[in-house]
């Protein structure tokens, strides 16, 4: 494990940025942060989060700890995974249940580009069959309440279509 300190440092550009306080970073790990039970009653809020984390220590791992360095498939699915929790995160500010519907929308599709770049990187050997099946497990979590979330405001948004 590698310890990372962070302070108070000048940007440059008129404000101090404060940093985090120590804490410790265990790169190349891609457990999640919550157990199990926890996410049998979390929230999409939740869940994506604890997702985006993961992806984001992914990256990590894929770029600068795996032996096989990988930066293209890794950028994407690092975007594509961390906007799924960005996209719920907004939801909850929506203007109206159209726009509601619009940012669960994208956080679908964006759920949907990750399974499809967690399979790629399973498929070319960058992510083992245990890493693949844990994070395929959360994923798969994720789509099923997003999916919920999306035919039932459809129905709300478009009554009687469909």
């Amino acid at each position: 494990m590698e310890e990372r300190k962070y302070s108070k440092k000048w940007s440059g550009k008129g404000k101090t940025t404060v940093n985090r306080e120590p804490r410790t970073v265990n790169r190349g790990r891609l457990a999640p942060l919550m157990s199990e039970e926890a996410k049998a009653t979390a929230s999409i809020h939740e869940l994506s989060y604890d997702f985006g984390c993961r992806i984001t220590r992914l990256f990590q791992y894929l770029t600068e700890d795996a032996d096989y360095k990988e930066f293209v498939q890794s950028k994407q699915i690092y975007r594509s995974g961390t906007s799924i929790g960005a996209n719920v995160r907004e939801s909850k500010h929506a203007q109206s249940d159209a726009d509601f519907l619009s940012k669960m929308s994208i956080a679908y599709k964006e759920a949907d580009e990750t399974d499809y770049w967690m399979n790629l990187l399973r498929d070319n050997g960058y992510l083992n069959d245990d890493q693949f099946e844990s994070l395929s497990h959360d994923m798969q979590r994720i789509l099923k309440i997003l999916t919920s979330i999306v035919k039932t405001m459809n129905a709300k948004v478009h009554p009687g279509s469909r």
